[in-house]
């Protein structure tokens, strides 16, 4: 656990978004850490688990021993080099480990005998997930928030980028809340999305910053949890409703799921692309092409049930004789046939029985707009 001081240094680090140097084992830092942070552990996860089992049989002296055995000559020597780079690249920056004790202190004395100081925290990574735990609760306390709802297709994150003070919290889960909204890169871990919440409403709340708008969510976004207290707040908070018309709503979709994904399929295949593929440009545009098509229709798979199975074949077949004609000849009009129907028989029935629950939070109806223009009148109201 910081100490007070450390928990000032701590805040800090975040506000001025301090490099900082991770000395845990590869597996550590995966399952979380901050933003603007690069892993240089002092022992890969082989290594610390080689010494943790040394650790149980034969106590700490006997780990550290071990531990100095498997970082030694060539290893220990790239693994300074590394550490070195780090330093000498960011003069200001840090280096932690998890709790601030033998890892960083060994790392700091290496490269110290090299000649150079860096810093490291006091309490490491725990005592700094503690201050983050603590701010995102403080946060969520004394701020207010505004939540945007609206159906399916209006736009709401679109619009949230143009309102003052807003927190994406379906950009910061790389998911756009959906069965369709999987990203193929994947999404960041559960504590690296709340460190990362966190971070950005301290930094806000440091510049006086108190009123916030945020989307409405579900419990879940993806695999990710909202934290319990912000979900809290959010069912309580006044509700504004983004309105927009259905051929709108439409295009929305057609841009978002559609043109706007099929692009980010080929850049993401472009650079992660397989040995098999690589060097051809019309491989590269079909192998996208089939994770996009596999995407959109596992995505529909995956509300089967609840769409029922006759409204579910006939919307597939939709979707895929616009996922045929795109393929053909680049056309994305067909497309508008199943998002239409499943807007229309699925999201907004849906969505209208949700909002039934919450309609008395409801503050101010209107288009992206109107909505816009009247933002700071919608802030003050509660």
């Amino acid at each position: 656990m910081a100490n007070a001081i450390d928990r000032e240094l701590i805040r800090s680090l975040f506000l001025k978004n301090t490099p900082l140097m991770d000395v845990r084992a590869p597996l550590e830092f995966e399952q979380g850490a901050f933003p603007n942070t690069i892993n240089a552990p002092l022992m890969n996860d082989q290594e610390r688990h080689e010494v943790g089992i040394r650790y149980k049989q034969r106590g700490q002296d006997a780990a550290v021993k071990l531990g100095h055995q498997l970082v030694s000559g060539d290893i220990r020597v790239q693994r300074i080099a590394h550490w070195k780079d780090f330093a000498q690249q960011h003069p200001d920056g840090y280096l932690y480990c998890f709790r601030g004790g033998l890892r960083s202190r060994t790392t700091q004395l290496w490269l110290k005998e090299q000649g150079i100081e860096l810093p490291l925290v006091n309490g490491g990574y725990k005592a700094m997930r503690r201050v983050l735990i603590d701010e995102l609760e403080q946060a969520v306390e004394q701020s207010r928030f505004v939540v945007l709802g609206g159906k399916t297709g209006t736009g709401k994150t679109w619009l949230l980028k143009e309102l003052s003070h807003s927190i994406d919290l379906e950009g910061l889960a790389r998911h756009r809340g959906s069965s369709f909204g999987r990203f193929p890169d994947g999404q960041p871990t559960q504590i690296n999305f709340e460190n990362t919440l966190a971070i950005i409403l301290m930094r806000q709340r440091e510049q006086g910053v108190n009123n916030f708008w945020m989307e409405d969510e579900s419990r879940m976004i993806g695999s990710l949890c909202l934290p319990q207290s912000l979900r809290d707040k959010m069912s309580q908070s006044p509700l504004v409703m983004l309105e927009e018309a259905l051929d709108y709503r439409v295009n929305i979709i057609l841009k978002d799921y559609v043109i706007d994904l099929l692009d980010y399929y080929q850049n993401y295949v472009r650079i992660n692309n397989d040995q098999e593929i690589k060097g051809s440009e019309q491989h590269l545009e079909q192998a996208a092409f089939e994770q996009f098509s596999k995407y959109l229709l596992d995505s529909l798979e995956r509300v089967k049930k609840r769409l029922g199975g006759e409204r579910y074949q006939g919307i597939r077949k939709l979707m895929a004789s616009a996922l045929n004609e795109q393929r053909d000849n680049g056309s994305v009009v067909q497309h508008k046939l199943w998002i239409e129907s499943l807007l229309t028989s699925y999201y907004d029935p849906m969505y209208e029985y949700q909002l039934e629950k919450k309609r008395k939070l409801v503050v101010f109806r209107g288009n992206s707009h109107q909505i816009k223009s009247s933002q700071s009148k919608i802030l003050d109201m509660g």
